[in-house]
């Protein structure tokens, strides 16, 4: 299994920005597609970024697109989530996951997830 820890959310005024970031540790077939997704109050859960842990690809859901960009380091430990110009509608809970392909992760198939960090956008 793949273990995820997620880190730098909070509250941000609109317009602002905030870096989340995600420590991965271990790997498994199950782990190559990193990515995000988030839980906004009253709302289904949906995913946001996701990128290939082996090579460059990267996907944004379309509400978020040209905001947010997901990227990982070199040694593909840290998965981050850069959130710009930021509405109310982003705030959420925002969970760090892994799942075998990306594919899967954008149906939510997923093989491993973090606990999350709030991200409230006023």
């Amino acid at each position: 299994h793949v273990q995820l820890v997620e880190s730098g959310g909070g509250s941000v005024e609109a317009g602002g920005s905030l870096r989340l970031a995600c420590v991965v540790s271990g790997y498994a077939y199950g782990g190559n597609c990193l990515g995000w997704f988030r839980q906004r109050p009253g709302k289904e859960r949906e995913w946001v970024a996701v990128i290939y842990r082996a090579g460059k690809r990267e996907y944004v859901r379309d509400s978020v697109k040209g905001r947010f960009t997901i990227s990982q380091d070199d040694d593909k430990t840290t998965v981050w989530l850069q959130m710009n110009s930021l509405k109310s509608e982003d705030t959420a809970m925002y969970y760090c996951a892994a799942a075998s392909n990306c594919g899967r992760f954008r149906l939510l198939l997923l093989s491993d997830w973090g606990q999350g960090t709030q991200v409230t956008v006023s």
